[in-house]
């Protein structure tokens, strides 16, 4: 399995690395399966956070007795001192290791964010005294922003950036992209799928092949998708007529409707959180049925059914996508789904 530098973290990661949210959805034994299976296979990069409830404890268990020969990168969402702590203290214990090789901080998407996380004396202030102590070595950054992480990457205060990409967002290639390589910066690709939008893994690994200094991180659930993804990216990178053609064809169908999660479209006057909306379908793939159908997503969806129509996001939206329309599909479909899960589960 090809190995790359990951930026100035002068880290040697395979290019292909694993996601981390979708083995919340399986059992505990099917999913150190999964885990395994990528040790296996040579994959030496795992992502994961906080925030994914049983994935950090199942990577650990998965990779007992083999830690030194990988790199583990995790997340906090947390935007004060005392959260963060506790983030981390869980993270070592979870993923049953001494270290994290790459901390970072999660969705980091708004100014208010970045300057919380910028702060000498916030939850950078931990991050940093745990750099010290050695329970981190490098220390990155999570954004679904282009303009944020323009600004963040230009700070030279964040050695990774992950941000979504693929052949239908591939906005990155504009000046993202570049401007990681000018500032040494390792790229990290999430929703190299397109968060689950996307279904043919032969075009969307063969698109990010053209690009040869970033890791991919597909959201792996079963071992047959990490078979056929490393088959993939270990063979040829040429793309032929028939890819192509492939490809544009699913930019014409998806383009016109696939969020890119920038969140120009906000502020919504109904505080509808419209790019979570959107990307609804994306979550059901990933996420296990007790977290899609309860807590922040529950309620996002249910601010989804107030929608007014009053057309002022896609006034703002820069791919001129016909939100209200998907919203309201959108808030259909979630609610029925949940009454079902719910008369199941009775």
């Amino acid at each position: 399995m090809e190995k790359i530098r990951l930026g100035r973290t002068d880290m040697m990661v395979t290019r292909l690395g694993f996601g981390g949210i979708p083995i919340q959805r399986l059992s505990e034994d099917d999913a150190v399966a999964v885990v395994r299976k990528c040790v296996e296979l040579g994959i030496t990069f795992y992502d994961t956070a906080n925030a994914y409830t049983t994935s950090e404890e199942r990577i650990g268990k998965a990779i007992a007795g083999k830690r030194n020969e990988l790199i583990i990168a995790t997340k906090s969402g947390a935007r004060d001192r005392e959260t963060t702590e506790k983030h981390l203290s869980l993270s070592l214990e979870h993923l049953q290791t001494d270290y994290i090789d790459l901390y970072q901080f999660h969705g980091v998407s708004t100014r208010e964010h970045l300057d919380i996380v910028l702060d000498p004396k916030g939850p950078r202030a931990v991050v940093e005294e745990a750099k010290k102590a050695g329970k981190i070595r490098h220390i990155g950054i999570t954004s679904h922003s282009m303009d944020i992480a323009k600004e963040a990457v230009k700070t030279d205060q964040f050695e990774t950036l992950m941000f979504p990409f693929n052949f239908i967002t591939t906005e990155p290639t504009d000046e993202l992209i570049p401007l990681c390589r000018e500032h040494d910066v390792g790229f990290i690709d999430m929703k190299p799928m397109g968060g689950g939008m996307l279904d043919n893994a032969t075009v969307a690994f063969k698109y990010l092949l053209q690009f040869p200094d970033i890791v991919y991180i597909p959201g792996i659930e079963h071992i047959w998708e990490i078979e056929e993804i490393a088959g993939i990216v270990q063979g040829s990178a040429r793309i032929t007529a028939e890819e192509e053609a492939e490809m544009q064809r699913l930019r014409a169908e998806l383009g016109t409707r696939f969020c890119r999660r920038c969140d120009y479209c906000q502020p919504c006057p109904q505080e509808i959180p419209i790019s979570m909306v959107m990307n609804s379908a994306g979550f059901a793939k990933r996420l296990p049925p007790q977290r899609m159908f309860s807590g922040w997503i529950s309620e996002g969806m249910g601010r989804a059914a107030t929608c007014t129509e009053c057309g002022d996001c896609e006034e703002r939206c820069p791919y001129e996508l016909p939100i209200r329309e998907i919203i309201a599909e959108r808030s259909r479909w979630y609610q029925e789904a949940k009454n079902q899960y719910e008369e199941q589960a009775v």
